[in-house]
Formats: C-alpha cells, structure tokens, sequence
C-alpha cells in the first residue's frame, strides 16, 4: 500500500455542531464539500499548482461556507427536526456555476455557487451609490464598463424540495440523466426531477400494511453511474436489491437481489445488527458494488447474486467486544465506505481515528491514523496495528485501549488522484499520496 502524506488541510473547532456528518468530493476533485451537525456547508477549492513548484499539488482552502439548514418543529407530530446534513451530493457542472443537493432529515435543497470578479461601472440613471439620478441632469450616454473587483463567491437556494419523506432522509443519489435524483428514508425510495419541487415519484415502498410486521429497513441507496434505469438499496439485513425501472413504475419487485447465506456457527444475538449494511456504493466502472456492514467491506459482482466476490476484515478483533459495544451504541455506528479512481483499492473508516485501506489486487492492507501529528506538512503517515494479545511490537496498540469516541465514519476519495479526505469527529483531514500522485 502506498505511503500517504498529510497536507495541512485541518479544521479543527471543538462544538458539537461543528461534527462534520458528510464529505463529498465534487466530479472533478477541485472541490471538496462538509456537512456538519450545525446545518454548515462548508466548501474547499483546491488551488493551482504554484510556479515555483510546477509539480507540486495545490492545497484545499475555505472556498464558501454557508448555512444549509435550520432547526425545525414538526408542530403535528410534536418533534424536532434538526439541523444536521445529512448527505451532501454534487451535480455535473453544466456551465460556469456548481451545484449540489444538501439534506437534513426532511428537506432537501439544491444550491448555487457561483463566483463574482468584475462590477459594472457607468450608469446612466443611477449614482455610484445605486440610487436613481435626476433625469434632468443627464445630458450624455455612456456605456457601462466591466471593472475587476475582488472575487466574491455568492451562493444561492434554488429549489427547496420539502414534504416527501414521513421518515428520516438516508442518502440521495443524482441520476446519470442529470435531471433526475432520488432520496431515501427507512422505508421508502423517491424519484424527484431537478426542476419540480412540489412532488415526487413513489419508486420504492416496503411499509407494511400493520409495522408490526416491520422486519427490515432501508438503510442505503445508490443510482447506477451509467444506466440511468438502474439502481440500488441496502436493508437492515445485510441484503442489496438491484431494482430497474423499466420494468415497473413502483419498484416492488427488484431485479436481482444480493444476499450472502449466513454461517449458522457465527449465529449470535447481535448477528442481525452487525449485517446491516451501513453503506454502498457503486463502482465507477458500473460493474461492481461496494458495501459495508459493522465489520466487515464487500464487493459484489453485478452478475452474481448468491455471495460477494471479496470480503475484507475491517475490525475483526472487535467480534470479542460486540456485548460492550452494544451496551454504548457502537454497534449501531454507520460506517461508510469509498473506492478509488480506478476501482482497485478501497477504503473505510474504523475507531480510534483509525482508517483501513484494501487493495484489491496485492490484498494487502494497511491501517492508518488520521491525528493532529500526521497532518503536519510532509508528515508520512505510518501503518498502525491493534494488538489483540500475546507478543506487542512498539507501536501496536492493544484492542483494549482504542478510543472508541474517536471514529471515522465518513471518508471520500478524490475521482481520479490519491486524495483522500477524512472526517474525525469535528475535525477534515485531507492527504494526498505525493510519490503517486496519479492513477494507474
């Protein structure tokens, strides 16, 4: 596995609304965006390469931060709806101006970004205050001229999509189409068009006719990269459903569904939660999947249903722990997970600021750390080791002292370079492989 060095791309502020709960890079990699408890959006341009240093990699600056969401008060069913965004999702640049959609539990709103550098001097109606000249003092035309001014990046609300979900927002997905996306909430799927606020389209519905035959959840869901017809949804019990909508407009029934048989040896009272699939996403070459469960990653091949092609061990020493770990609410910690540029490592998060990457084609991995330490400029991020028992090395550190407050939960890859960005509680570190800096 590749060393990868720290860049000094630190926010660090200790509030609580300041956890960041999403990280997304945009589809090109110069633009990085975060979503905190506090309903912040906060934006990171990545600058040019400098002169100096031609082939040096930009760092990622503060670009625009702005507030995404507010807190509300569900008056009917008496509940609060908080502020904290929940996903955030880019559109394809379509022209100077970016876009991305930006979720809380109930709303999704879709945002403008777009930049500003030149004024319009030389009216003839209006002062240089704005305000309306007497008519009778003009006696000449002039053209108005563009002047530099300094860049100001505004941002704006263009569409408030509200009132389409009884349930708490998972995830949305921007369909290939560019005019279509969907959202997700524990038991229902909505297709909404770009440009149509007041509804959406019912695609998926698994709400019993009495929940107390409730037994699974929705808990995920992705739209194909290249078909636009195609998409899919995780559940509480560990199974994926490709569903096609040619085929029905309510997608009750899927096309293929992706369960893997369980081993009736490792049956266990907290079998059922630690199956449940946290996560997935989908290749970039549409072929695979990726998901996460509470430990474990898996890639599943699009054309084979029955089990997934790899399995990878995240935190398997923690099998020992999982009554302990039910006891705090660890166990119900939602894990993502992201692949790289060229589909051949992948990467997830685990605890004590831990961060385990996989490549699929050595099968070796590594465990890093994501610290104040390793974000030091140049700083070389060393393999770590949780040591389970017997013999330690120096550095291993043992199963019973990792932080289990300290958590990666969110992470995103940069879509064509070894850039990655991680989420550690209040605090985005960001760190680019310098020696291989491209894909291969």
């Amino acid at each position: 596995m590749r060393a990868l060095t720290a860049t000094p791309s630190c926010l660090a502020v200790p509030l609580p609304a300041d956890i960041i709960s999403t990280v997304e890079f945009n589809h090109t990699g110069e633009l990085l965006a975060t979503g905190d408890k506090g309903g912040r959006v906060v934006i990171f341009q990545r600058e040019p390469e400098s002169k100096n240093a031609p082939h040096s990699q930009g760092e990622y600056d503060v670009y625009s931060t702005f507030q995404s969401h507010e807190p509300e008060f569900d008056y009917l069913k008496s509940l609060e709806i908080e502020e904290k965004i929940n996903k955030i999702k880019w559109l394809p640049q379509q022209n100077a101006a970016h876009s991305l959609l930006s979720t809380n539990d109930k709303t999704i709103k879709l945002w403008k970004i777009t930049e500003r550098d030149k004024r319009p001097e030389g009216y003839n109606l209006k002062d240089e205050e704005g305000k309306l000249k007497d008519l009778s003092t003009v006696t000449s035309l002039q053209v108005p001229v563009l002047k530099p001014m300094d860049l100001m990046v505004e941002v704006s609300p263009r569409r408030i999509f509200a009132n389409g979900h009884t349930y708490h927002i998972n995830s949305i997905s921007v369909n290939s189409d560019c005019e279509t996306y969907m959202s997700a909430d524990d038991l229902r799927i909505n297709l909404w068009h770009l440009a149509i606020t007041d509804r959406s389209f019912n695609i998926v519905d698994i709400k019993p006719a009495n929940m107390e035959d409730l037994t699974e959840v929705i808990t995920a869901s992705e739209f194909h990269p290249h078909h636009c017809n195609l998409f899919v949804y995780s559940s509480s019990k560990g199974s994926l459903r490709l569903c096609d909508m040619r085929a029905a407009a309510l997608c009750d029934k899927h096309s293929k569904l992706f369960e893997e048989p369980e081993d009736p040896s490792n049956r266990s009272f907290f079998s059922e939660i630690i199956s449940s699939v946290s996560d997935v996403k989908f290749s970039h070459s549409g072929r695979y999947m990726l998901t996460r469960d509470y430990l474990t990653v898996k890639v599943w091949d699009l054309n084979m249903e029955a089990r997934p092609i790899e399995t990878y061990q995240v935190h398997d020493y923690l099998r020992s722990k999982l009554c302990s770990l039910y006891e705090n609410d660890c166990i119900f910690d939602k894990f993502e997970c992201a692949w790289n540029g060229s589909d051949s490592v992948i990467m997830t998060g685990a605890y004590n600021n831990f961060f385990r990457m996989f490549d699929r084609n050595t099968k070796r991995d590594v465990t890093l750390e994501a610290s104040r330490e390793s974000s030091k400029p140049r700083a070389v991020l060393k393999p770590r080791r949780v040591c389970v028992g017997g013999k330690r090395r120096r550095d291993d550190i043992s199963v019973d002292s990792l932080d289990f407050t300290k958590k990666i939960l969110h992470t995103a890859w940069h879509p064509a370079e070894n850039i990655i960005a991680i989420a550690a509680t209040n605090n985005l570190y960001i760190f680019q492989d310098k020696v291989n800096s491209d894909m291969h």
